[in-house]
């Protein structure tokens, strides 16, 4: 039934443009006659279908209000009428959103009850809803705790997070520390992490029967449409999702029972209103809800409905958040059979071949073959990753005969995973045309061969490799001196290395330079890319792109450590010390009370002292709030507030990657004991006051307990943080001893490497030679 016109002329804000497959939304959308208003970090591939775009952090949700308001106050004739997202990271911000707009949705309070699956099985359980028992994992002894009460086996997975990542079956309770590690080391990693609220992990039991994916619709507490497919049996003990089937081909009385359950869910947790993607499980006991999505299934959930039911899902949703009333009418039995699965590898590797036969398109069993890789592109299955080369969904007149289509017209499609090897690096291939086989693509795969090469390299041939030093325009001259390029450029010539200067400054220059060029190696040295340096990941991201190995930090690590408040989190989930802090993106948020002055205070996203200055400590409430009205007013950046510790100050310099390849350089000490009496004890812009800090290398007056006790901090950091190749950690140490890990920093160590080739030589000649030495140490280690 086609009710398109009632949505004619009305206004909807999207939360999220969601990956690539998800495009296919927004003309659906616009061709409804919606005025469409996306809510997003950038602009994306959909703009055609966008009449206006509002940008904004969607991690910050009083940015998110802000800038609502803000377009809604510049445009006084536009009126938004509803709000939706088909994104599951969006939907507590599309919550707020509703709740401080007064439109449709589900409260903020209830979708955070249900986001957070610890929270969700609590409110089961008080609420007469099964659900097995659980334990959140807030310290080491928490774990001896799930083993002595739960019945194995159990499962151990993230409170938030979406797509079973790092969701892990465990038999035994032998395995169980093992598998929290590898969660608590790794979850921080995936790539939606950032939007999730926090990385706690929990523990409950295993639940064993058939799963199920329920989709619904529902309006003013009314179910208006529902749809029950299986899942086919996961791949343990990662639950890697292999394929589903529609419609279920439970018995009637247990899709009953199921609907039933989860009405009563729904209703119990006051969700009113939604397009809702159900996830469950059928047991000999009756069903058990999984976890409950308030927003449409992925993947090809859409296609799937749509198909069997007739029922278009985008489209309702949208009807649902606009407030116009639904009219389903559900055939009897279904239109179509569906079924599909999941193109999968047993191994982390390279997509080396994909062949689709072009028969495949013309076949009219087929419904959507989608491919999420390309050639060339990494594929990582458990425990590296969790990711999936694409789907395949097909037609049949019944269940069994879409099965049998399935296995037919999967004969279609090959490919091959060149397994991933961190020694290696493995070539790709490219097709002539989207179905042809994949034939060689002659200059990538030559890069690849030569990273091959230099993997494997022998260290008695190192300085046979052609390095290139990422540096800036104005890094060719330094204080009318020779800058830190050159001087190393200068240095690797003298011991035999052919080595090139790249200016990061011309990123298109640059990109041209580097494809064309037979660069072996990149030492990164790059801080800022035009002066700023919010664009330092960029030179590390290039490199990447073109496939050209380089020194130091991965562009997630870099962009990472310019996020203090961001790498303060990650600290607090690692046990790392630090100072007692708080941050603030608004002049609205609140401080927490606890806080001891002095404080210092700093703007966030910034590796420079540049923006720290004497004013920057506070003792009192009136200095604060200037300076927190200076850096988020005047300055346009979220603060870091943190107590200011009083002692010496230690920085940490550790070489390489792997725990047990670190190296830690010696101890350099900061006595800020000449400094004047009216000075705080700080690094700062005032490079006259800094001046008066004696610097030691190595540290004096350092008993072994505390230099043990600072090291081991720092290892645990640089590990924690991502650190490769080399990095810093600033500790302070105050009267009692007590060590403060206040900064890490991943650049290049250069002044820290003079300073101790310094240290350890008499003469330049010798100071040289050593410093020499221990660039190509990280040379060594890079590759």
């Amino acid at each position: 039934m086609n009710q398109s016109n009632s949505l004619q002329g009305k206004t909807l804000l999207v939360v999220h443009t969601g990956f690539e497959h998800k495009k296919f939304i927004f003309p659906k959308l616009k061709r409804l006659g919606l005025t469409i208003i996306v809510l997003h970090k950038e602009k994306t591939s959909i703009s055609p279908y966008v009449d206006h775009w509002i940008f904004a952090d969607l991690n910050n949700h009083k940015e998110c209000i802000a800038a609502i308001k803000g377009f809604l106050k510049e445009h006084p004739n536009i009126k938004i009428d509803g709000v939706i997202t088909y994104w599951e990271e969006s939907t507590l911000l599309v919550s707020r959103v509703a709740d401080t707009f007064n439109l449709i949705g589900i409260p903020y309070n209830v979708t955070i009850k249900i986001r957070n699956k610890y929270n969700f099985r609590e409110f089961c359980i008080h609420n007469g809803i099964k659900a097995p028992k659980h334990i959140i994992i807030n310290k080491e002894s928490d774990i001896e705790t799930a083993k002595e009460t739960l019945n194995f086996p159990v499962v151990i997975k993230p409170v938030f997070g979406s797509s079973s990542a790092f969701v892990i079956k465990v038999n035994t309770n032998n395995e169980i520390n093992d598998v929290y590690t590898y969660i608590k080391s790794n979850v921080s990693s995936h790539p939606d992490s950032a939007e999730w609220d926090d990385l706690s992990i929990m523990i409950e039991e295993y639940i064993d029967g058939d799963e199920v994916d329920i989709d619904m619709l529902l309006q003013n507490g009314k179910v208006k449409f529902w749809s029950i497919s299986d899942n086919y049996q996961t791949s343990e003990p990662f639950f890697v999702e292999t394929g589903q089937a529609i419609p279920s081909s439970l018995p009637e009385s247990s899709q009953r029972e199921l609907v039933e359950m989860a009405e009563e869910t729904l209703e119990k947790l006051g969700v009113q209103n939604g397009c809702i993607h159900f996830e469950a499980k059928s047991t000999n006991k009756g069903p058990v809800p999984i976890e409950v999505n308030l927003r449409m299934g992925g993947d090809e959930v859409y296609t799937f409905v749509k198909n069997a039911w007739g029922v278009d899902l985008v489209e309702n949703a949208a009807r649902i958040a606009l407030g116009v009333y639904l009219k389903i009418h559900k055939p009897k039995d279904p239109k179509k059979y569906l079924t599909g699965k999941y193109f999968l590898s047993d191994n982390s590797g390279i997509l080396s071949q994909l062949d689709i036969d072009e028969k495949l398109r013309t076949n009219k069993y087929l419904s959507e073959v989608h491919m999420d890789k390309e050639i060339g592109d990494v594929v990582l299955a458990p425990p590296e990753g969790f990711e999936f080369i694409g789907w395949i969904t097909v037609f049949g007149d019944n269940a069994i005969d879409a099965e049998d289509n399935l296995t037919q017209l999967t004969k279609h499609i090959h490919y091959s995973i060149a397994k991933f090897d961190s020694e290696s690096t493995i070539g790709k291939t490219s097709r002539k045309n989207r179905f042809s086989t994949a034939s060689l693509k002659k200059d990538i795969l030559i890069r690849a061969a030569k990273l091959e090469n230099i993997k494997r390299i022998n260290v008695s041939t190192l300085r046979k490799l052609k390095i290139g030093i990422s540096c800036n325009g104005c890094d060719i001259v330094n204080n009318g001196g020779i800058s830190d390029g050159v001087y190393l450029k200068k240095l690797l010539e003298e011991i035999g290395y052919k080595v090139k200067l790249y200016n990061f400054d011309n990123l298109s220059n640059v990109f041209n330079e580097l494809k064309n060029s037979n660069t072996d190696l990149m030492i990164n040295l790059t801080q800022k890319i035009n002066n700023s340096v919010d664009q330092q990941p960029n030179a590390a991201a290039l490199l990447e792109m073109l496939q050209i190995p380089y020194t130091g930090s991965d562009p997630y690590t870099l962009a990472l450590t310019m996020d203090k408040i961001r790498t303060k989190k990650l600290m607090a989930y690692h046990q790392i010390p630090t100072p007692n802090w708080d941050y603030i993106y608004d002049r609205e948020d609140d401080i927490r009370n606890d806080l001891q002055f002095p404080l210092i205070v700093k703007p966030n996203n910034s590796n420079l002292w540049d923006n720290v200055t004497q004013d920057s400590i506070v003792n009192n409430d009136i200095e604060l709030n200037h300076k927190l009205d200076y850096i988020v007013n005047k300055m346009g950046k979220p603060a870091l507030i943190e107590e200011y510790i009083e002692g010496e100050e230690y920085d940490v310099s550790i070489l390489g990657t792997e725990e047990e390849d670190l190296e830690v350089l010696p101890l350099v000490q900061s006595s800020f004991a000449n400094m004047p009496k009216s000075a705080w004890h700080i690094y700062s812009n005032d490079t006259d006051l800094n001046k008066n800090i004696n610097v030691f290398q190595p540290a004096k007056k350092l008993s072994k307990k505390l230099e043990s006790l600072i090291t081991e901090i720092s290892l645990d950091t640089y590990l924690s943080i991502g650190c490769r190749d080399y990095g810093r950690v600033e500790i302070r140490v105050d009267c009692d001893n007590n060590p403060y890990v206040i900064d890490i920093n991943p650049d290049f160590p250069f002044e820290t490497l003079k300073d101790l080739a310094a240290s350890n030589t008499k003469n330049k000649k010798n100071n040289s030679q050593y410093f020499s030495k221990l660039i190509e140490q990280i040379i060594d280690l890079t590759i």
